[in-house]
């Protein structure tokens, strides 16, 4: 696919096809990152990370672990 440069301000633009954008997970204010390999510019998404739930617990350590909170009595149907 070819696609046109245009300038916005000081600056060049270059519009990314929707379909490009969602199988690379691009979104409106998203970033990305611009690098020259051999002469030829590559633009690839900065992702946020993905968590894991086991990627979240390995931060949870008997230092950092609180104990029970008390709310108060039940509301409504709870049943503890």
């Amino acid at each position: 696919m070819n696609a046109k440069i245009q300038k916005w301000g000081n600056s060049l633009g270059l519009r990314i096809p929707k379909p490009f954008a969602d199988e690379v997970g691009l979104e409106e204010q998203g970033e990305v990152e611009l690098t020259l390999v051999r002469g030829t510019l590559v633009i690839r998404p900065i992702l946020p990370p993905a968590f894991t739930l086991e990627g979240l617990l390995s931060g949870v350590t008997k230092r950092n672990r609180h104990d029970e909170v008390e709310s108060g009595a039940p509301v409504g149907r709870e049943v503890w």
